[in-house]
């Protein structure tokens, strides 16, 4: 969802800058980097640590609150959506491939944001809240395989983040990889696209047997 359907990173970035101001802590590229597409208990640890904030004082809940706040808040005044993936969501419904969205966004705020992706598109959601740990775990694809009803190996994932993308091979379903703003390291399961545009059944196919087309 973040980054891959909707522009959302930047704006996420916004709402961490202020948490950070929150904790006295610069947000330098590298912590952003090192926080994008985490679940928000992740992204909050990491946090943390670099401000130093002992045990006692790591209020994850009201934190985490407080931070929904915020980015409901910015997503309020600014949703847009990536390049071709209006486009794409259109494509695969018309081959009647049923859809899961998968995020480690919390259900709160996943729920807001499916009133611009369209909730009507996807037999399911699966949030970063509602399994035992999300990405890059693979609980959390392995979850959307169950509830689309294939097995893992038969799916495909689109992911734009590193933890994303891992959560993906650690799952053991191929890929499509549009990175949206860092590098994702390669593996032999994930196809590369610089964008969604243009996006055909065929590409579809190819992705899903990576070691079979060379992707």
């Amino acid at each position: 969802m973040d980054g891959t359907l909707l522009d959302t990173e930047p704006l996420w970035g916004i709402a961490m800058e202020r948490f950070a101001e929150r904790l006295g802590l610069d947000l330098t590229p590298q912590l952003r980097a090192a926080t994008m597409g985490n679940s928000s208990v992740d992204a909050l640890t990491k946090m943390y640590d670099a401000a130093l904030v002992p045990d006692s004082g790591r209020d994850f809940d009201g934190d985490e609150a407080w931070i929904v706040e915020q980015v409901l808040e910015i997503f309020a005044d600014d949703l847009r959506w990536r390049p071709g993936a209006l486009d794409a969501l259109a494509l695969v419904a018309a081959a009647e491939i049923p859809m899961v969205l998968v995020t480690n966004t919390i259900r709160e705020v996943a729920d807001v944001m499916l009133e611009t992706l369209g909730r009507e598109r996807f037999v399911a959601t699966v949030c970063g809240d509602e399994v035992e740990a999300g990405k890059p775990e693979p609980h959390i694809y392995r979850r959307a395989a169950e509830l689309v009803g294939f097995p893992i190996g038969e799916c495909l994932a689109f992911e734009d983040s590193p933890v994303g993308a891992a959560s993906t091979h650690a799952a053991g379903v191929p890929a499509v990889v549009i990175p949206s703003a860092i590098p994702v390291p390669p593996k032999p399961s994930h196809t590369f696209r610089t964008t969604l545009e243009g996006l055909t059944l065929d590409d579809l196919a190819a992705a899903t047997n990576p070691a079979r087309t060379g992707g």
